[in-house]
């Protein structure tokens, strides 16, 4: 069964939250997803993961905040 980590850089200012989740998809588990919150849309993100074979889904909430799954 795959397994999900959830990575909440809510209140980071750039560039760490990007660095995070890098960090953070290097040990990832073959068939485990990546829920990331954030509060501001991270655009820089979006090009690295698909460049590096990552598929993704985000979805913006009521009170502004995202929440992106990430898997490969």
């Amino acid at each position: 069964m795959a397994g999900e980590i959830t990575l909440d850089v809510r209140g980071l200012d750039p560039p760490e939250p990007l660095v995070k989740v890098l960090i953070a998809l290097e040990t990832l588990p073959s068939g485990d997803s990546l829920r990331m919150l954030l509060n501001r849309e991270p655009f820089p993100l979006y090009g690295l993961l698909q460049e590096d074979g990552y598929q993704y889904r985000t979805e913006t909430f009521a009170d502004g905040h995202l929440e992106i799954i990430i898997w490969r």
